[in-house]
């Protein structure tokens, strides 16, 4: 899902100001029910691409070095609920639910901490808290971590919108 940060989505462009800031963005924005942007695990802001960056090269990481991570991350997945039962299919992360993604992604204790902070103070929902497990249990996955600790929970969280700030 794609959606600008106001109507006319100029707001926080600073060479095109948006006249009617920041009504416009709260009155857009509330457009948007909290229980889809729930359902939403990453939320990823991005600012307009200058014509000035379109034709400079920036230095970035290829496709052709990430896809290899990925790959293993989801091999690592496959096998993860593969060697669980033998007669559950082979999973992702991204459908795990209930017992099975408490076993796969339950935190170390300051990872759990931090969760549960995070889930009071950003008044996370159930599945707003199980989203957090489910992408923080890939990002150690593509860390080849075995354990979901601090810095992975730290890492999801930081992909969460959460839901009073689109009011």
């Amino acid at each position: 899902m794609a959606t600008h940060p106001c109507r006319c989505g100029y707001l926080g462009d600073p060479s095109l100001a948006c006249s009617r800031a920041p009504k416009c963005a709260a009155d857009y924005q509330a457009r948007i029910s909290g229980p889809l942007l729930d359902r939403i695990d990453l939320h990823v802001e991005v600012a307009a691409v200058r014509p000035a960056d379109l034709s400079s090269a920036a230095p970035s990481e290829p496709s052709s070095a990430v896809a290899p991570r990925v790959a293993q991350a989801w091999e690592r997945q496959e096998a993860r609920y593969r060697d669980m039962t033998a007669n559950m299919p082979a999973r992702l992360n991204a459908v795990a639910e209930g017992e099975v993604l408490d076993r796969v992604a339950t935190p170390t204790d300051d990872g759990a901490a931090l969760l549960t902070r995070a889930a009071d103070q950003l008044r996370l929902t159930a599945r707003g808290y199980h989203r957090v497990l489910r992408v923080a249990r890939t990002i150690a996955d593509l860390a080849g971590a075995d354990t979901v600790g601090r810095p992975h929970i730290a890492e999801a969280l930081s992909f969460r919108r959460p839901i009073f700030a689109a009011r």
